[in-house]
Formats: structure tokens, C-alpha cells, sequence
């Protein structure tokens, strides 16, 4: 959601898919990629869309699916549905991500923001056995230090170019 853009359709889209079985996420707008010219007051946080939304139909908080889930879960009290929000500018969760992206290209990247990857490509056409690819995997992982959500507000431009969402996928 931006606001100013098309925050103002968030209880159309709700009225649309309660009920349907739907599961309607709301994203905070965040600065992934150099092109989609991020300005932070055009960020809802997910708070206000929640209030909003519960003013209209209250909401009752949900136990996350699995561990790590980014989504904070939300069913509508009167049984019409369910209904998510992901709060990466408002409410990091560096800390509890454990997600990594892969490129067709073979490079893996440990955050949706990042500046750089660890290409495994290189790695395969080396001749890397399968538990020196796991090795690889096992120590990038472990020695990660990508917190850009929580550290946005010193780095947002003062830092690399950030790979572009299109690259890496969601």
C-alpha cells in the first residue's frame, strides 16, 4: 500500500474477498531494488491499516503458521475470512528471517535487500561435491549479518545499489 496512491481502496479490496476463502496481505511499501523511487512518507504502516480495518470489521490476532512466518494474522471476529500484513519498514524482522533467494543465474542472496550474493554457479561448474555446496550454504547463512530493515533509516542512501526485485523474486 501507498498512501496518497491506493490506500484509500483497502476496504474495497477487503469487502471484495471476505468470505471467498481469500487471503488478502497487505505489504508495507519498501524500498527493494534502485527503481521504484521509495520515499518513506508513502509507507501505511500496517498498524493504521489494521485500525482502519477493525473499525469496519474487528479483527482477532492469529498464532503465526510456521516459525519465521513474515505475515502477522488477523481473522475477521464474525468468521468471513483472514487477513495478513507484512511490516518490514515498521517492524523489522531481521532477526527471524529465514529466507534465501536464489537467481537464475545461480547467485544466492541471504535478504531481499541485498547488495551482493555467494554464487553457487561458480561453485557447481567447479566440481563442488554436495557437501561442500551445503558447506557453503551452512557457513553463508551463519556468518550473514544483513539487518537492512532495522537499519534502514541510516543506510537508506548512503549504501551499494540494492539487487532489483525482478532479479530475485519476493
Amino acid at each position: 500500500m501507498q498512501r496518497g496512491i491506493n490506500d484509500h481502496t483497502v476496504l474495497d479490496l477487503l469487502e471484495r474477498f471476505r468470505g471467498t476463502g481469500v487471503i488478502v496481505r497487505f505489504i508495507e511499501y519498501m524500498d527493494v531494488g534502485n527503481r521504484n523511487h521509495w520515499r518513506s512518507e508513502l509507507v501505511v504502516p500496517s498498524q493504521e491499516l489494521a485500525a482502519q480495518i477493525g473499525s469496519r470489521w474487528p479483527l482477532v490476532g492469529l498464532d503465526p503458521g510456521y516459525r519465521g512466518e513474515v505475515a502477522k494474522r488477523y481473522a475477521f471476529a464474525d468468521g468471513q475470512g483472514e487477513v495478513g500484513f507484512i511490516s518490514s519498514v515498521s517492524q523489522p524482522f531481521c532477526g527471524d528471517c529465514s529466507r534465501v533467494r536464489l537467481s537464475s543465474d545461480g547467485v544466492v542472496y541471504t535478504c531481499l535487500f541485498a547488495t551482493r550474493g555467494t554464487s553457487l554457479r561458480d561453485a557447481l561448474r567447479g566440481g563442488a561435491s554436495d557437501d561442500q555446496l551445503l558447506e557453503i550454504i551452512r557457513n553463508l547463512w551463519l556468518k550473514r549479518t544483513d539487518r537492512y530493515s532495522e537499519q534502514r533509516a541510516q543506510l537508506h542512501g548512503a549504501h551499494e545499489r540494492k539487487v532489483e526485485m525482478f532479479y530475485i523474486g519476493g
